[in-house]
């Protein structure tokens, strides 16, 4: 899996993708934006959490998928500075 990019403004990349949880964060370059967060995908079960800590902002997903999205912090913390300064994100390794 190679880098991830933000080409244009108000993409949304996804940067881990690991038992079935899918992890995008938004992209807006040189552009305000909320504290350091990401939104996790699960089945039908959307969340948003912060990053630093990881914290549940809204929505739901099932305690076992909650407790694995935080094993990743300070990752998802890197490409969150990435994306937000118009660089690549590097994918984040699935867990095993």
């Amino acid at each position: 899996m190679g880098k991830i990019l933000c080409a244009e403004s108000r993409q949304v990349p996804e940067v881990s993708r690991s038992f079935g949880i899918v992890i995008r964060m938004y992209c807006e370059p040189g552009t305000p934006h909320h504290a350091a967060h990401f939104h996790a995908y699960y089945q039908r079960e959307v969340a948003v959490f912060s990053i630093q800590p990881v914290e549940l902002i809204a929505g739901a997903l099932p305690q076992r998928q909650r407790r694995l999205v935080e094993l990743h912090q300070d990752e998802l913390q890197a490409d969150w500075d990435l994306l937000h300064s118009g660089r690549r994100a590097h994918p984040i390794e699935p867990l095993k």
